[in-house]
């Protein structure tokens, strides 16, 4: 049976490739869910996307999680520095899960140089624009990997 990787895109997501490219970038979200499907395949890896800007629906999303995939990648955007609720979801459902995030948080204003999700999570890649969607990809795929 193939292994499942979920990706939750937050807010604002849907936005990419016209909201601020300087930061985060000229690719948009379908462009970046079309090459993560790619490699997916490639892998023989399934692969489920979806973008919310509502916290709940985040939630929900990892609650509804348990049993159903082998690992979860995650940017939660702004929810990154607020989210107690997503931080919990995460702890919650038990699924490796890898935050990501397009820029470097730790390089912005000092509000965004806190996760409240990093620790929860088995790993954090940030600043390598669409790529670090790639490289958390890859991460997902190796911990899929290694639950033979």
């Amino acid at each position: 049976m193939a292994k499942k990787i979920l990706i939750i895109h937050g807010p604002n997501l849907n936005l990419l490739g016209k909201r601020e490219p300087k930061i985060y970038g000229k690719f948009s979200l379908a462009e970046i869910n079309k090459s993560l499907l790619a490699l997916a395949k490639k892998n023989k890896v399934d692969l489920k996307t979806a973008q919310s800007n509502h916290e709940g629906e985040i939630v929900d999303l990892f609650g509804e999680s348990k049993g159903k995939f082998d690992a979860i990648i995650i940017n939660p955007a702004g929810y990154t520095h607020t989210s107690v609720a997503i931080r919990d979801a995460i702890v919650a459902c038990g699924i490796p899960t890898i935050e990501v995030h397009l820029s470097n948080i730790y390089a912005r204003e000092s509000f965004r140089q806190t996760s409240l999700i990093a620790p929860v999570c088995k790993g954090q890649i940030s600043g390598f624009g669409s790529l670090s969607y790639i490289l958390a990809l890859e991460a997902a795929i190796d911990i899929c990997k290694s639950k033979k």
